[in-house]
């Protein structure tokens, strides 16, 4: 047992979590005291041991059913419906298992049949999973670093257990059963049964390979999963996946924070001014005591979000307003309006409670507007212009989201020209494709001589992209 802790400490480490010995040892002594037995007491007491910091019990307790749940559920699950997939064929297993091992009795020993073969016709779970552990540590599988090798490593495991030769020696004794007088049906549904228990058999072993590479390569699969979400495009988004990207949006926002306060830092000590350190220093014959460093003081700028919340683009507002919110103390203040024909604030949303359910609030409407209206890009431009003009000044910069689909009305142009004028800069974040610009209803060619920059935006390693150039 303690080698076996020892192996999952060394897990946890290579997952990123820190493991020291002390608390190895921490450990050991708690299980002297508590029994293997209870999985949901073993579990919290390893994890009080181990774990120090609250986001890292995700991948503690996910390491902890992979290591320490047993394959065995697995394989009953692969194999625990081979009774519904035989009568699904209209097949009757249990006759047909009974007439089986009556006519095997007066075989003497006619068909020689390996461990395996013996294993998949009784269904022997514990033994197959057995010898499916020793092929696959024979087959290296413990060398596995990425899904590309599944597939190598499963063939090398079935290669090791021989299960083509055991499916071949079960066909040949159905065939025998034939000669012996078994009936042309029974020996068609024994057949199937065999081609059903190997490819069971060949289910559960790509399986285990595919936990022992979530076991041994957490950390690469979390990265390679978090790398897939932040390029996978918003409109393609799961539940799931919605719920993970919250995540992924923090620790963008926290990573690009940290970016601004090492330049912040480097703001405040200012920047060397080699001319005046050398005038200063001319009289310690140019060796500079005395180092002159000059200071440029850069505001920080205010925001103005404006967002179309059509149900069109509602996944890619949902996570810029998350990621705007995430970086706050980078502006100096934020203000955010919705729209899909009406125009509405919902700053004062954000003021109290947590963010997520703030933005779900704000896209979902409520008093604010109506989200079950057509788009129209113009009338909510003009409102702006009309009610909120006076809040842009020379620092403000304006973040527009939206697909600029009209839906054939008056794109009023001029109200974002005006807008324009007196912004440090405009940004027009679009989920379409540039292709489809100034198409069908898009008015995105109208609006474009009035913004500095315009990107398509569609992921969020593009949203964090833009983000970080706005913050420059």
């Amino acid at each position: 047992m303690q080698a076996r802790i020892v192996e999952f400490t060394n897990l946890l480490r290579k997952s990123g979590i820190r493991v020291s010995v002390a608390e190895g040892i921490d450990a050991f002594r708690a299980l002297e005291e508590l029994s293997i037995e209870d999985r949901a007491v073993f579990r919290d007491a390893l994890r009080a041991s181990m774990v120090k910091r609250g986001d890292e019990i995700s991948t503690f307790n996910e390491l902890f059913d992979l290591y320490w749940s047993g394959f065995y559920d697995n394989l009953r699950e692969s194999f625990g419906d081979l009774e519904d997939q035989m009568g699904d064929m209209d097949i009757d297993l249990d006759s047909l298992m009974q007439q089986m091992s009556e006519m095997m009795q007066g075989m003497d020993g006619e068909i020689d049949l390996s461990e395996l073969a013996k294993a998949l016709l009784t269904q022997d779970l514990a033994q197959l999973e057995a010898m499916i552990r020793e092929a696959a540590e024979q087959a290296g599988t413990e060398r596995i670093e990425n899904m590309l090798q599944v597939g190598f490593f499963s063939r090398r495991t079935n290669e090791q257990l021989d299960l083509e030769g055991a499916g071949g020696q079960l066909q040949d004794l159905a065939q025998k059963l034939a000669e012996m007088g078994m009936g042309s049906e029974e020996i068609e549904a024994l057949q199937k049964m065999i081609q059903q228990l190997v490819e069971n058999m060949r289910r559960s072993v790509k399986n285990f390979v595919e936990r022992e590479l979530q076991t041994r390569n957490h950390d690469y699969m979390e990265k390679f999963r978090k790398e897939m979400l932040q390029e996978k495009s918003f409109y393609h988004l799961t539940e799931d996946e919605i719920t993970r990207m919250r995540e992924v949006v923090n620790r963008l926002a926290q990573r690009i924070k940290n970016v601004l306060s090492v330049r912040k830092k480097r703001i405040k000590r200012g920047k060397l001014d080699l001319h005046q350190t050398l005038r200063r220093n001319m009289a310690r014959g140019g060796i500079p005591f005395e180092v002159i460093y000059k200071h440029r003081r850069k505001d920080r700028p205010k925001l103005v979000i404006l967002c179309d919340v059509s149900s069109s683009v509602a996944n890619v507002s949902r996570f810029m307003l998350q990621f705007m919110y995430g970086l706050q103390e980078a502006f100096t203040k934020i203000r955010s309006y919705v729209f899909v024909s009406d125009l509405g604030e919902v700053t004062s949303v954000f003021k109290d409670g947590d963010v997520n359910s703030a933005i779900e609030k704000a896209l979902d409407g409520g008093d604010v507007i109506n989200v079950y209206t057509r788009s129209n890009f113009g009338r909510a431009f003009h409102d702006f212009w009309r009610d909120h003009l006076s809040i842009i000044d020379n620092r403000t910069t304006v973040l527009i989201l939206g697909d600029a689909r009209n839906n054939y009305n008056d794109a009023k142009a001029w109200c974002l020209r005006d807008i324009h004028s007196k912004a440090k800069n405009v940004v027009w974040l679009n989920p379409e494709s540039p292709s489809a610009w100034g198409f069908g209803d898009s008015v995105m060619d109208r609006y474009t001589p009035y913004c500095d920059v315009i990107e398509e935006c569609r992921n969020l390693k593009q949203l964090s992209k833009i983000v970080d150039q706005i913050l420059l």
